[in-house]
């Protein structure tokens, strides 16, 4: 059977046009007309097998086609938010603003890698570990040095009238059943784990921490007018040394007041239990 024939009886009649070809259909047009031949090429929309290339070809078609347009429509109406350069420049100016100098000590919440030396010998005995512990609780070691300085003078056996134990005077209910109160690390856990509350509650002021560390978070949150005698004292030695050694003074006064005030005894109980002179 001639090849057009197999086509035309077999194959073509099997084929399914798309009804939005009109009356006309490829077949009508150009395989039974008169000008049609054997050695004749193929319409773009069939192959030489027979098969109609345009249903194929269409669903592909679209789906490029209306991606396109999608694809237009959402960069035209949507586009990706650039900030314009007077903005980036503004904005690179408040962060330069808000940087701290390289003279500028870190704030409470801060990393900062030195220790003031105005601290006394036996809060100093801790330094290496003052420093972990500022950087497990990412707080200023000056900060840490302070509440240590004005509890126990760096005495891990330290013990209070009112039962607050070890470095960090912590009370026994902060601590969890089986664990050694007068342990440094357990100790430093359970206490800078308070002020570390006590920071992030006071949006990362030291002076309002120093008093929810003393007074207890929601005592601190009172009006001063309010807060306990012994909270207004320890606000005021502890922010005024924290402050010197912020400055990175090799001396402090309000230390020294410190001293003269009692904490001199405490410390020589420190010395003697560590052996410092």
């Amino acid at each position: 059977m001639p090849e057009n024939e197999f086509w035309e009886a077999d194959f073509l009649p099997a084929v399914e046009y798309p009804p939005d070809w009109g009356a006309e259909t490829w077949e009508e047009t150009y395989l039974l007309s008169e000008e049609y031949d054997e050695g004749a090429s193929f319409p773009w929309y069939a192959s030489e097998d027979g098969i109609f290339l345009f249903p194929v070809l269409l669903p592909p078609a679209l789906v490029l086609f209306f991606g396109g347009l999608l694809a237009f429509f959402v960069y035209a109406f949507f586009p990706a938010a650039t900030p314009a350069p007077a903005a980036q420049k503004q904005a690179a100016a408040v962060v330069a603003a808000q940087a701290p100098s390289p003279e500028a000590e870190a704030a409470p919440g801060g990393k900062k890698k030195n220790l003031a030396p105005l601290f006394t010998p036996e809060v100093q005995y801790w330094k290496k570990d003052i420093l972990r512990w500022a950087r497990q609780w990412d707080m200023d070691p000056n900060l840490v040095a302070t509440v240590m300085q004005i509890e126990s003078c760096g005495n891990p056996q330290a013990t209070s009238r009112a039962g607050a134990m070890g470095l960090f005077q912590v009370m026994p209910f902060h601590f969890k059943s089986g664990e050694n109160p007068y342990d440094p690390d357990i100790n430093a856990l359970r206490g800078m784990g308070y002020l570390r509350r006590a920071l992030d509650a006071f949006g990362q002021e030291a002076r309002l921490a120093l008093a929810g560390y003393n007074g207890g978070i929601g005592g601190a949150s009172r009006p001063e007018s309010l807060w306990a005698a012994e909270t207004v004292r320890y606000v005021y030695w502890g922010a005024g040394i924290y402050a010197d050694a912020r400055a990175g003074k090799k001396q402090s006064a309000r230390l020294q007041e410190w001293l003269n005030a009692g904490g001199a005894s405490l410390c020589a109980q420190a010395r003697n239990v560590l052996g410092v002179r």
